[in-house]
């Protein structure tokens, strides 16, 4: 007979390396992206997975800062939502828990008066 350690509860699930956007919420935040594009307001994308952040940011030209900065904080989902739309100024423009409704004040620039 074997006599075997007993076998450790496990612990908290371990944090994840980086935060990434999923594919569903890649989808989204590109099909408002490629309609911007086709107005000829934005050029350009970039994408930072960081540790506490994913970031889509978003250029008018490649050699400039962003305009617009889409940020997922996973800690925050319990609270304010996880989802936030960042300005140029670093002022949060929206934020909530569904990406959807948080980037329709992106669309609302996309809508302009005909005459």
């Amino acid at each position: 007979m074997t006599v075997q350690p007993p076998t450790p509860f496990p612990t908290s699930p371990q944090l994840p390396e980086q935060v990434a956007f999923d594919r569903a919420e890649l989808s989204v935040i590109l099909g408002v992206y490629g309609r911007m594009v086709a107005a000829g307001e934005w050029r350009d994308y970039g994408m930072s997975f960081l540790r506490d952040v994913a970031i889509f940011s978003i250029f008018r030209r490649a050699a400039e800062h962003p305009i617009y900065r889409i940020e997922k904080r996973p800690k925050l989902r319990g609270r304010q939502g996880m989802y936030a739309v960042i300005g140029m100024d670093g002022q949060i423009l929206k934020r909530g828990h569904d990406l959807r409704t948080v980037l329709r004040v992106l669309e609302r620039k996309l809508i302009r008066a005909v005459e």
